[in-house]
């Protein structure tokens, strides 16, 4: 499967017969049982975006698997396109001990059309205005809350903000600090813990009663306790605004029934898990870019005031930040949250000629992808101004896809974008940032990317 039969229209046939499928190379430094999986573990993202330089498509190890691991952005968005490829592997297997088998996010084939078509009405540009009032009101509040001088701790409070608009906005609920601090320490823990799974998968030894696992079953069991409060509180309410949990509430299966409580327990976790973690880290990443560049943020204070004219931002203002938006494009492209997706092929296939067969596990790494020279001059440079419409026509089709692309395109991509806009438009009016001593910006790798522990300081301006 190659990008031209993703796109048909622009498909040539080739003028003699089909040349013969390649395998692809296997890529060098594996141990006997654990493979590449120890490299993947030691040094991932190094590791993810040295394999380009040994083809588009290259065999690797994890344990007992062979697993395709794709480097090229074409090759990428061809195998995002595809039917012939499900979302599968070692990541989604890892998942489904925190997001369930019947939540949107690990779903296939009619279940996952069925909930696209649940959620999707909550996500639609039209109905992002209406979240617009609560967006602003936590992102300025978040302002207001920091002080000039002191500490922000950055995990945290990224956390705490992610989850209030997610909560507030998609579920109604009143969602007290307590429980976002639950949800902050439960994330932390397992997706630290589904990683390990995920990259050594050596089963067995997860079921035994050491520390690091009860820690993880414990975090696990009290995100999902969160969870049944969340759902059990709206029923007892007897309220329906019009919200996701109410559509999840009243949504019907394919025979017209009532969707299981399991599913309904699914969705929720998917709203507010993998949303929550993704937007918090992009938080954390745009903190450390505002402190590492400040002429950017000088540039975002000023872009403000001449698109509000000295008036708090607003929602309405969001269209005009130009510079904001491209800030955030340039911190997502160079600490995208999610750096490895996985995908199972469902028939044996092809992919830039070389075969992959029916069952195979692929892997790619928007974060390799998205700081390949071949892609980006001055590619680890933070710059902004990449994004401008005359330079960012030049960047790959594929090169830069932070919210995916395709059926598993992430519904939430404007609801995502409008609230990042507002938080750092808030914070990079009100304040200058600077890290403290103490403060550790070098990526944490879990499930997602986030700096290990960033600490801040914001200067009045």
């Amino acid at each position: 499967m190659t990008v031209e039969s993703v796109n048909p229209e622009t498909r040539t046939e080739p003028a003699g017969p089909a040349p013969e499928l390649r395998e692809p190379p296997v890529a060098g430094g594996g141990v006997p049982l654990l493979g590449h999986g120890w490299r993947l573990a030691r040094d991932p993202l190094a590791f993810m975006s040295q394999l380009r330089d040994h083809g588009d498509i290259v065999r690797i190890k994890l344990g007992p698997k062979t697993v395709y691991a794709v480097t090229s952005p074409d090759l990428t968005g061809a195998l995002a396109l595809s039917p012939d490829y499900h979302i599968a592997g070692p990541l989604w297997e890892s998942l489904e001990g925190l997001l369930g088998k019947e939540g949107v996010a690990t779903a296939n084939g009619p279940l996952h059309r069925r909930q696209r078509r649940t959620i999707q009405p909550a996500f639609r540009l039209g109905a992002i205005p209406a979240y617009g009032p609560i967006m602003e009101e936590e992102a300025h509040a978040l302002a207001e809350r920091w002080r000039p001088g002191q500490t922000v701790d950055a995990t945290s409070e990224s956390f705490r903000v992610a989850v209030r608009v997610a909560a507030r906005c998609l579920l109604r609920g009143q969602y007290m600090d307590e429980r976002a601090e639950r949800l902050c320490v439960a994330l932390a823990t397992v997706f630290r813990g589904m990683y390990r799974r995920m990259v050594v998968p050596l089963g067995p030894l997860y079921r035994l009663p050491l520390p690091a696992n009860r820690a993880f079953n414990d975090a696990l069991a009290d995100l999902h306790r969160l969870v049944d409060e969340i759902v059990a509180e709206r029923r007892a309410s007897g309220q329906k605004p019009d919200d996701l949990l109410t559509a999840l509430l009243e949504a019907k299966d394919d025979n017209g029934d009532p969707i299981g409580e399991q599913e309904i327990h699914d969705q929720v976790v998917a709203i507010l898990t993998p949303g929550s973690e993704t937007i918090a880290s992009t938080i954390m990443w745009l903190l450390q870019a505002l402190a590492d560049h400040p002429e950017h943020a000088d540039r975002i204070r000023d872009e403000v005031e001449a698109v509000t004219g000295g008036r708090p931002v607003a929602f309405e203002d969001v269209r005009g930040l130009t510079h904001t938006n491209n800030v955030i494009m340039e911190a997502m492209r160079l600490r995208p949250a999610v750096w490895v997706l996985t995908r199972r092929a469902v028939t044996a296939t092809e992919l830039g000629g070389y075969r992959i067969p029916a069952g195979a596990d692929i892997i790619y790494s928007p974060y390799a992808i998205q700081r390949d020279p071949k892609s980006y001059a001055d590619n680890l440079e933070f710059d902004p101004d990449r994004w401008l419409p005359e330079r960012a026509a030049n960047v790959p089709k594929y090169a830069m896809k932070p919210f995916s692309v395709g059926n598993r395109k992430c519904p939430s991509d404007h609801f995502s974008m409008a609230q990042l806009t507002l938080i750092t438009a808030a914070l990079a009016t009100k304040y200058r940032f600077e890290q403290v001593a103490g403060s550790n910006d070098a990526v944490r790798v879990g499930i997602t990317l986030r700096p290990h522990d960033l600490l801040v300081r914001p200067v009045a301006r």
